[in-house]
């Protein structure tokens, strides 16, 4: 378990590294205001490598499965950070179609996600934990899908600045690694059953060192 723990955050920061560093040099910049292929692939690769991974190996498998579902959720909170989208477009920086919709739709998981990951964590209350964390991945698609049709819908929208540092950071590296860990606190919660309070002891923080 500790190998892959020490694989699974190389490879995060390998990630990380890699969509700041290519992004900095330009890489997923569009002045065509839309998601590039650049963009596209770096989002969609992440996810591919972790499905087929997730579905091949069992060991990986149960590392994922392992992991504490407090602390992923937790993590969730730095999707706070989507008031900078609605403040970008009230400078007409970014478009309403998309900044609206995924801005509040980020800070509404970022500000609930310490309940969530605090209270809810848990085979008490399996069905609400699974709808928080669908509503999660809802709001993670609505604002890629809005973000790649804004440009057919409105030519004139503004998306540059998200294929620009550090904007570019979040459809290249935040989004797939939030949805990764949605999908891994789903697959835990399926698991629980019904009624029973028993959960493995897992530290909050000794789980998120593991997770990110």
């Amino acid at each position: 378990m500790k190998s892959y723990g020490k694989v699974t955050t190389g490879l995060i920061v390998a990630w990380f590294l890699f969509a700041l560093t290519a992004s900095a040099a330009g890489l997923f910049r569009n002045d065509a205001n839309r998601f590039g292929i650049q963009v596209a692939l770096a989002a969609v690769l992440p996810l591919l490598i972790f499905a087929i991974w997730f579905a091949s190996s069992g060991k990986f498998r149960q590392f994922a499965l392992s992991l504490s579902p407090s602390a992923l959720t937790l993590a969730q909170f730095w999707r706070i950070v989507g008031f900078t989208f609605v403040l970008l477009e009230a400078h007409r920086a970014l478009p309403a179609m998309f900044a609206l919709p995924a801005g509040y739709g980020d800070m509404f998981i970022g500000m609930t996600a310490t309940y969530v990951g605090l209270r809810l964590a848990n085979p008490e209350h399996r069905n609400s934990f699974i709808v928080w964390q669908a509503l999660g991945i809802t709001d993670l698609v609505l604002a890629v899908s809005l973000g790649t049709t804004a440009r057919l819908v409105d030519p004139g929208s503004p998306m540059l600045p998200m294929t620009m540092l550090p904007l570019s950071l979040v459809p290249t590296f935040l989004v797939p690694l939030f949805f990764i860990f949605h999908v891994i606190t789903i697959a835990q919660a399926r698991a629980w059953k019904a009624g029973d309070r028993r959960l493995e002891s897992r530290s909050i923080t000794g789980g998120l060192s593991s997770a990110i």
